[in-house]
């Protein structure tokens, strides 16, 4: 089918399509493009979800004030998370929050949770992932909704009416916690003490010691005494320790420095002027880094690394001094300062044994703050592999071992069942961390991980590998990875070699291993092949920031793939799992053809424990047709008929047939480069 064709058939079928959901035959609307939703009107998808959910449902949760409870509400573990199927969203690729709810129409609740890429205000070069502030991003405010419904009249209140609809439609909704923020973001300005200062002149760096924040202190206070407060009516401290203490309120400070929250104009303008105050005296953040050895900045002198910004002012870039592999430095980013530093910082080391208590507490009401405010229900951990102790792991890890460990068990306090899914990419020790990660995620408290399935090719050796190892790490450890089909920061053009085939054998199996959890980003499901790189557009990730010149630069918005093909399979695909997903959600897997960590054969094939229901086969090879495939029978299973088709993504309709079987084995003769078939016992 190709695109117009399958827009016709939406468009000569959708009463029929929308009926069946709204009468609870169907839990989203297949064969509806994305792009086709988002054109839905207001009062069209009120509607639609009205006749679904009921209308007072509907009403209660387009009420700010009110807080439709999470489908999770009551349970006391964090389980559900080891096992759920994830939809990323960028916000920005469909230009606002209420867009969301229109996407999500085309999602099946088999794909429960939502994870909503970063909301905040963002900093330099509109980076989701350089918090400019802790308020919400204003882009992300919908006209059309406020026009439909002018109480919902900031950015705040849509975005709780967003998350009251999701859960009223049974989805799990998420939140980013990101242990950095913008270098000279509202946070960072507002509270020198919680992060790591720099001096630099020209380029050389003439202080990094322990405290030097103590004189950045000083000098925005100076700056605030020249240029006078922002905000009338709010008395001025005497002095700058007063300001910056602990007792001294931070929305006041803010208010003072900057302006008034709603005031988005006056707060950039005033946070430009101190951030020029700052320079004139060569003060700066740390940026943040990644990758051993993590500590041990100096200037980089190369001309390339030489910038002058449209105030004339000239920024360096920095570089570890001693470089591993891995080892990067965020420019535009600052990590928040979670320890103290051993010899007054001279050697750039940090002092483990000395938590900042002050800082912890900072950020965790934050989030905490964050999490009450909107009803989330669990947290993407941002960066969850950076682990900086040079001697690894350590045996015992206390309430300052990890952030995210530590906002994760603040929000658990109040939401037992508040859950923790983890950005590391499960590489091996000493690679982009010290010590082991897996170690280190059980020490944290994650309950998933992303892994990096998404960043090589189905079927290919590497992919074989990992796919088993993160099978045993799955039965081994007290975390589950994810079977990642793809990220949201893992779709630029630098990646199109992974997605050219073999899509439809990723959602299968993300579907169908119930005990494995899964994660897709938007996008995914109609992401055109690119043999040769399309234009920026195309690409989710170059959306996660703003650029308007040079090879990452993006002019319009995002524009959805036009694969019909993959599209329509996937609908067909996601049809069937809401038919056989019910009768084995609670399910274990049961192997019979394993991911061969060899990658000698690239077929796979399981069933469910302790009742095998249907068997599930893919031919993870999405270039070469698999033959004469064998697949041993259940053992205690003597009296088990043998299977008949029950669904092929490659070929719709056919007869039932029945698998070979001599007793032993089931006999395949032949499946398609990355055919995904099911099989049924007794159906």
């Amino acid at each position: 089918m190709d695109y117009p064709s399958l827009k016709s058939y939406w468009h000569d079928n959708a009463g029929n399509i929308t009926s069946a959901f709204q009468e609870g035959r169907a839990s989203f609307l297949p064969f509806l493009l994305p792009e086709l939703a988002l054109e839905f009107s207001t009062p069209k998808v009120l509607q639609i979800l009205s006749g679904r959910f009921g209308r007072g449902l509907i009403q209660d949760a387009l009420d700010p004030r009110q807080a439709v409870p999470s489908p999770l509400a009551g349970l006391r573990t964090t389980n559900w998370i080891k096992r759920t199927n994830m939809v990323g969203i960028n916000v920005r690729t469909i230009q606002n929050f209420w867009n969301v709810i229109k996407y999500m129409l085309t999602v099946p609740e088999a794909q429960q949770s939502v994870h909503l890429l970063p909301i905040w205000e963002p900093g330099v070069v509109a980076s989701l992932y350089g918090m400019a502030s802790w308020n919400i991003n204003p882009e992300f405010f919908s006209q059309e909704l406020y026009e439909q419904y002018p109480q919902l009249d900031t950015v705040e209140k849509q975005l709780k009416v967003v998350v009251n609809l999701l859960h009223a439609t049974g989805r799990t909704v998420g939140m980013d916690v990101i242990p950095h923020t913008d270098r000279y973001s509202e946070i960072v300005l507002g509270n020198p003490r919680h992060f790591e200062w720099l001096q630099r002149r020209d380029d050389k760096i003439t202080s990094h010691r322990a405290n030097l924040h103590e004189d950045v202190e000083l000098a925005v206070f100076r700056f605030l005494k020249e240029q006078g407060p922002a905000q009338d009516g709010i008395d001025l401290p005497a002095d700058a320790e007063t300001f910056f203490s602990e007792e001294y309120p931070e929305s006041a400070r803010l208010e003072l420095l900057f302006g008034s929250p709603a005031d988005y104009g006056r707060r950039a303008q005033r946070r430009g002027w101190l951030v020029q105050s700052l320079y004139k005296d060569g003060f700066e953040p740390v940026p943040a880094t990644m990758g051993p050895p993590y500590r041990g900045l100096e200037v980089d002198t190369s001309e390339k690394s030489r910038t002058v910004d449209d105030e004339g002012r000239i920024w360096r870039e920095y570089k570890i001094s001693k470089p591993q592999k891995m080892s990067r430095v965020f420019g535009p980013l600052a990590r928040y300062k979670l320890y103290e530093r051993l010899n007054d910082n001279k050697n750039w080391e940090i002092d483990f044994s000395r938590p900042r208590p002050a800082t912890w507490e900072y950020a965790c009401r934050h989030f905490y703050q964050i999490q009450q405010e909107y009803n989330f229900d669990f947290m993407r951990g941002d960066m969850s592999h950076v682990q900086m102790r040079p001697e690894g792991v350590p045996i015992e890890a206390d309430n300052y071992y990890d952030l995210h460990k530590a906002v994760r068990a603040h929000i658990r306090k109040a939401k037992p069942y508040f859950g923790y899914f983890a950005e590391t990419f499960l590489v091996g020790p000493g690679f982009i961390a010290y010590g082991n990660e897996v170690d280190h995620l059980e020490q944290a408290d994650a309950d998933s991980t992303l892994g990096d399935l998404q960043s090589m090719v189905a079927g290919s050796p590497e992919f074989m590998q990992h796919f088993r190892w993160y099978l045993d790490i799955l039965k081994t450890r007290s975390f589950a990875p994810n079977f990642t089909i793809m990220t949201g920061d893992k779709d630029d053009p630098r990646f199109d070699e992974f997605y050219l085939t073999g899509n439809e054998a990723r959602l299968f199996t993300a579907l169908f291993l119930t005990d494995m959890p899964s994660y897709m980003a938007l996008g995914f499901e109609c992401r055109d092949p690119h043999p040769t790189a399309a234009p920026n557009e195309h690409y989710t990730k170059l959306y996660v920031f703003r650029i308007s010149s040079g090879e990452k630069a993006t002019r319009g918005p995002y524009v959805f793939g036009k694969n019909a093909r993959l599209y329509h399979r996937l609908s067909a695909l996601r049809q069937a799992a809401e038919q056989i997903l019910p009768q084995i959600v609670s399910a274990d897997t049961h192997w019979l053809l394993p991911p061969d960590a060899t990658a000698a054969t690239r077929v796979i094939a399981w069933t469910q424990s302790p009742h095998p229901r249907f068997l599930f086969v893919v031919n993870l090879d999405g270039s070469e047709a698999a033959v004469n495939i064998k697949i041993p029978r259940l053992r205690d299973r003597e009296k088990l008929p043998p299977p008949h088709l029950h669904f092929s993504t490659h070929k719709e309709g056919g007869q039932r047939a029945t698998l070979p079987f001599n007793d032993k084995q089931y006999q395949i003769s032949r499946l398609e480069a990355g055919e995904c078939r099911i099989y049924s016992w007794g159906q």
